[in-house]
Order: C-alpha cells, then sequence, then structure tokens
C-alpha cells in the first residue's frame, strides 16, 4: 500500500499562500540586496569624492604656505646684511635657495639664505611657523655644512639663524638656547635677537 504523506498547514493557510511568502521574502531579499549595492556604490563614490578633494585641499594649503614661506623669505632677505651689520657681523653675499650637493659624499641640502665674507658664513632658515622640529633640522645642516666644507677644504666659521612668521616663546628660547640667531616680524620691519651666550659655531 502506498502512503502518500501531506503536510498540515495551520488553519487558513495553503500551499499557494505559503509559496506567495516564499516569493515575497525573495523578492524583498533582492530588492534589500540591491538597495545595499547601491548603498556600496554611493558609499565608494562618497570615498572617491573626499579622497580627490583632500587630494586638491593639500595641494591648495601647499601653494599657500609656498606663497607665505616666499612672503617670509622676501621679506627678511633684502635687509638681513645691515640688520647683521648692527650687530656687528659684516656679510658682504647674498645667496638665496642655495643648493649644495656631493653625491661621492652623499651629502645634499639646501640653505634658504647664505650670508658670506671671507671667514664666516651664516646659515639662515627661513621659515612661515619656526617649530622645534625645524630648529633640530636646521642643527643637522649646519652638521653637514661643516662635513661638506672639510671635504671641500673650507675652513671658514659656519653660524646659524632661524627666521619665522610665527613663532611661540617655547620655540624661540629653545632657537636661541642652541645658538642660534632669532629672526622676526616686528611691524612692518623684523628684528633680530643675538642667541643666549655665545653663537655656536660649526
Amino acid at each position: 500500500m502506498t502512503v502518500i504523506e501531506t503536510t498540515d498547514y495551520p488553519r487558513g493557510l495553503t500551499f499557494e499562500k505559503v509559496w506567495a511568502m516564499f516569493q515575497e521574502t525573495d523578492r524583498q531579499m533582492k530588492v534589500t540586496d540591491r538597495k545595499f549595492k547601491e548603498t556600496d556604490r554611493k558609499f565608494k563614490e562618497t570615498e572617491r569624492f573626499l579622497t580627490e578633494s583632500k587630494k586638491t585641499l593639500d595641494k591648495q594649503i601647499g601653494s599657500l604656505t609656498n606663497l607665505f614661506g616666499d612672503f617670509t623669505l622676501g621679506m627678511v632677505a633684502p635687509r638681513l646684511r645691515d640688520k647683521f651689520y648692527d650687530l656687528g657681523l659684516v656679510f658682504l653675499k647674498t645667496s638665496l635657495n642655495t643648493v649644495l650637493q656631493d653625491k661621492i659624499n652623499n651629502i645634499s641640502f639646501e640653505i634658504d639664505i647664505l650670508l658670506e665674507n671671507g671667514n664666516t658664513a651664516m646659515l639662515a632658515e627661513v621659515k612661515t611657523k619656526l617649530t622645534k622640529e625645524r630648529i633640530i633640522s636646521h642643527k643637522e645642516r649646519l652638521e653637514k655644512m661643516r662635513k661638506y666644507a672639510d671635504l671641500h677644504d673650507d675652513k671658514r666659521t659656519f653660524l646659524g639663524a632661524v627666521a619665522g612668521f610665527a613663532i611661540v616663546d617655547e620655540v624661540r628660547e629653545m632657537a636661541l638656547a642652541e645658538g642660534f640667531y632669532v629672526i622676526e616680524p616686528d611691524g612692518e620691519n623684523f628684528i633680530i635677537t643675538p642667541p643666549s651666550g655665545k653663537p655656536r659655531e660649526w
């Protein structure tokens, strides 16, 4: 005898109704999946837009920083020799953006302002905002200058100066304690503060 199994549905529920429920669930899942994919697409588009916007903003900030840097450099350089003359330091030559490179000995660096006479040279680093990290970098630059000079039979003494459009007290004190001259705006002009004690020589 053949036994045919049947499924007992709750009262009022038929196979057709169950099937329709499955179909509706499947439809809703597909709709949800489409919405998820659309949301993911929009998210990726937003992420791409933000990335591109950041690159554009970084470029604009970089250009603005360079503009302020050029302005600061342009403000300081023309009268720097006169200002140092008032402090008893006579320099006969001023050079801007000097690049020194010795590929054989792996030495390469740039000097914003280089003031020179026969016996002494002053390396001035000019930044829109002077920071402790930039003071440390300038010390390293002067050490490279000393090494470069020794390798090229340059017996001059090297001094250091740092200039900034905005310098906080803590950074100024650090620069002076390190033996640097500090150059900063004073109204429409600028002032030079000698280092604490004797200027450091390299």
